[in-house]
């Protein structure tokens, strides 16, 4: 009996057997992030299409007042070659509606120059679903565009439909549909559909079909159309604090011709400066420059535009005060 004990294992304090290690108990799986609204397909290219500079050409004059928190008038003035050049008067009223801290409604804007030719839009939140916005513009005392565009915002899509351009008397107008869904938190796809008709149509009337892409991480954001007219290709990279990217490449099928332009935004905050350049396939190079000058309530701008090919350069000097 003594070799029979001696060989047994010992026995804890209490006569108990020492207790088994616990398991670690596995983590429970994170919830997954709701989807979120990927916007409208009239932003897909926003931000590619910010960093390209916006040129213009001979000088420029333009005076801001805010007569009220809702009521903004502007005074422009354009001296250079074009059609552009002369006076403009425009006025922006915001409503009381507040959607938003940043967004109120309705937003009632236009333009007008002395000839009588007017630019006007409205935008106006209905719900908090449903936007509708309408431009039109008069020419020559002529309504020469009239738009309609209402965009319904779900919680992952967005749904919209634009009706431009519409003529009983001669039974001609254009349509296009617009749906973009929300398929991850980095991946939106959508697609698009144009319809024209009118006699000035060949076969009366004509429908084109494309689909849409959009994938945004945090080091970039790739959006694409693809239809029957083409390709368009955008990418775009905030590189760091001061530097943004972005490229573009655009094919139209039908004219055998593709453009691929690369555009870049340098903003150094502590100067008040901001520079936009790009340079296209085209031999077309061009800049935009914007400099605050505090503390007068002063903007300068600066623009330039070269094309080596043509032997063509224009150069755009403008002051923004308010």
């Amino acid at each position: 009996m003594g070799n029979v004990l001696a060989a047994s294992k010992p026995i804890a304090a209490g006569g108990l057997p020492p207790p088994l290690p616990a398991e670690p108990i596995p983590a429970s799986p994170e919830p997954e992030k709701p989807l979120e609204n990927p916007g409208s397909m009239e932003e897909l290219h926003k931000k590619c299409k910010d960093v390209m500079p916006a040129n213009f050409e001979g000088a420029k004059l333009m005076i801001n007042k805010g007569l009220s928190n809702h009521f903004q008038v502007s005074h422009t003035i354009n001296l250079n070659s074009s059609n552009t050049s002369g006076y403009r008067f425009g006025a922006t009223y915001v409503g009381t509606k507040q959607m938003s801290p940043s967004e109120a409604f309705p937003v009632i804007l236009g333009d007008i120059d002395p000839a009588g030719n007017l630019n006007a839009n409205i935008i106006h939140q209905l719900t908090p679903n449903v936007r509708c916005k309408f431009a039109s513009q008069i020419q020559n005392q002529k309504v020469t565009a009239a738009q309609l565009t209402t965009d319904y915002k779900g919680q992952d899509f967005t749904a919209s439909l634009t009706v431009g351009n519409p003529n009983i008397l001669n039974n001609s107008g254009v349509m296009v549909a617009h749906y973009l869904q929300a398929v991850t938190n980095k991946l939106a796809l959508g697609g698009e559909l144009a319809y024209q008709y009118g006699p000035q149509v060949p076969g009366g009337q004509i429908a084109i079909m494309s689909a849409a892409a959009r994938y945004a991480t945090e080091v970039g954001t790739w959006s694409g159309t693809i239809g029957l007219a083409g390709l368009h290709i955008c990418y775009y990279q905030k590189a760091s604090d001061q530097l943004q990217l972005g490229v573009e490449v655009e094919t139209n099928l039908r004219m055998q011709e593709a453009t691929a332009t690369m555009g870049y935004q340098i903003d150094l905050p502590k100067s008040e400066l901001v520079f936009r350049g790009m340079v296209d396939t085209n031999w077309t190079v061009a800049a935009v420059l914007e400099k605050k000058l505090q503390p007068l309530p002063f903007t300068f701008a600066l623009s330039g535009i070269l094309n080596h090919t043509k032997n063509q350069f224009r150069l755009g000097c403008g002051l923004i005060i308010g």
